[in-house]
This record gives structure tokens, sequence and C-alpha cells, in this order.
């Protein structure tokens, strides 16, 4: 059938994209998407790859936060038309685990039925490299995009395998990719995680305590980028309740130093609820 899929690893793409941008890697927290740019880059490409072949989907390979909800980014994506998010995990350290495999079990399965002719691959890890080599010999052709400089982010063996392979520059990931100076925001605890569970009550603090944690959400709220504020929305689609994992690590920070001390579960709530406010307030207006 002529079809391609393509296939991401977005541990690599933010990762090496970083790089390209910076000259470093930079956490996660400080690198902005934009998803619809990207997803239109590598529809393009796929199909310039692949002539008079037509797009299966985008399988977007990417580790689960905490309690395996989607983040506010990946919510997102998965609202995208032709998009697949597809989750692996991550574990104490922060490492991303279980793409390679799923990366591989995709295409090879995808191989095997002849639900596609071509492959775009954007990976660097040579875990993935079995999988190249099964779909190959079912008949499919791989084309493998790196990111600069690719020669020392990528598996030579992997490339070595490809059909083709392409380099994307920094010009070329800075259309879809930016990266902005942040602090780093510290894990929250599992007893931290958020499930607003029915009627949104405010919590009784004391004047002081209540002022200060409206004052760090507001702030925080009003330091989200337009992105982050769609993001919420998609993620509150999808029927997920409260805040994105990864927001909400940031917004108990936030609060605890307001208050130079942990919050009790009252002011956790407290200051939940001031970002739940303001976020829709924020989102109102952007409408």
């Amino acid at each position: 059938m002529n079809r391609i899929a393509v296939f991401i690893d977005a541990g690599y793409l933010y990762a090496q994209g970083s790089v390209a941008l910076t000259g470093s890697e930079k956490p996660r927290t400080s690198i902005s998407l934009d998803e619809p740019r990207i997803i239109a880059e590598l529809k393009s490409l796929a199909i310039a790859k692949a002539e008079g072949c037509s797009l299966l989907r985008i399988y977007w390979y990417d580790g689960a936060v905490s309690g395996g909800h989607l983040s506010s980014e990946q919510a997102r994506l998965a609202q995208l038309d032709d998009v697949k998010v597809r989750l692996g995990f991550i574990n104490t350290a922060g490492q991303q685990k279980g793409v390679d495999s799923l990366i591989v079990t995709d295409l090879i399965e995808l191989a095997r039925q002849k639900a596609i002719c071509d492959a775009l691959l954007l990976s660097g890890d040579e875990d993935v490299r079995i999988g190249v080599q099964i779909a190959q010999n079912y008949g499919v052709r791989i084309h493998l995009v790196g990111i600069y400089p690719s020669r020392g982010s990528q598996s030579v063996q992997l490339i070595h395998e490809a059909d083709t392979v392409q380099e994307w520059s920094p010009a070329c990931v800075g259309r879809f990719m930016s990266v902005h100076d942040v602090a780093v925001t510290e894990q929250a605890s599992d007893s931290e995680r958020y499930r607003l569970d029915g009627p949104p009550l405010q919590p009784v603090l004391d004047g002081i305590a209540q002022e200060a944690l409206d004052g760090a959400a507001d702030a925080f709220v009003a330091e989200l980028w337009t992105e982050d504020i769609e993001g919420i929305f998609a993620y509150w689609n999808t029927g997920q309740r409260g805040i994105p994992p990864d927001l909400d690590r940031g917004l108990l920070r936030m609060g605890r130093c307001a208050l130079s001390r942990d919050l009790d579960r009252a002011e956790v709530r407290a200051i939940r609820l001031r970002f739940r406010s303001g976020v829709l307030g924020r989102g109102s207006a952007q409408r």
C-alpha cells in the first residue's frame, strides 16, 4: 500500500533540538514547541520523501509524566489531526524509557501488515536499528532524519542502515522550537498530585497565607505562554481533571517559595484553585 508513516522520538527531538539552537542540551521546561508547525513540517517532508505516497499518520513517542497522565503539550498534540501519541515512561532519574521498544514494535507491525511502504524516522538511538532492519526485510524504505550535528547525536550503525538520511539545520529547528530561560522546577511528591473532586470550594486560610498564595498563582499564570494555556484546555478536553502534572510541579514550587515552607493540604488546594481561576480568565481573554 502506498502510504508513509512518521515515527518521532520526542526525547531526541527536544534534547538535540536544544543543542542545535543553543549549543547544549536544555531542560524541557525551557523549551517551547509550536506543535502545529512541526506537524506541518513532518507531513511536508514525508510526502516529499515518498513521492506518490499518502500519509498514514504521525506517531509521536514520549515519556509519560507521573501517573501516566498526558502533559499539557502531549494533550495538544493528541488533538491534532493525523497524530497518535504513544507513551513510554519516565524513571526516577528523569530518563525516558520504553519509547524505543514502542517504535520498534509499531514499525515492524505496520511493515508486516503491509500498511506502509515508507517510514520517516526521527531518532538517534541504536536500539531502533533492529526495527529498521526487519521493516526493510518487508520491503519498507526508511528515511532517517537527524538534527544538527547528527553525526554526533545519532548512532552510526542506524545511519548506515537507513535508505536515505537528512539533517535538520538549526534554522530549520528554529521554525518550530525556541528556548527560553526558566528555573528548573523540582519534582512534586505523589501526595501532591492534583485531582479536583467535587465543587471548587475555596479553603479557609489566614489572610497572609491566602494573599501570598494568590500572588504566587497569579504570577505563575502570567508567565505561561499562550501555548501553555491552550494545552491546559486541551488537557481538560481529553477528560483529565485538575492541572497537568508538568505545570503543577512549578506551581507548587512557587507556593512553597511564597510561604518559605511546605504547603499543607488546604494551601495546596487554595493555590490550585487560584491557578484554575487565572487560567480560565486568560482563556476567555484569548478567545
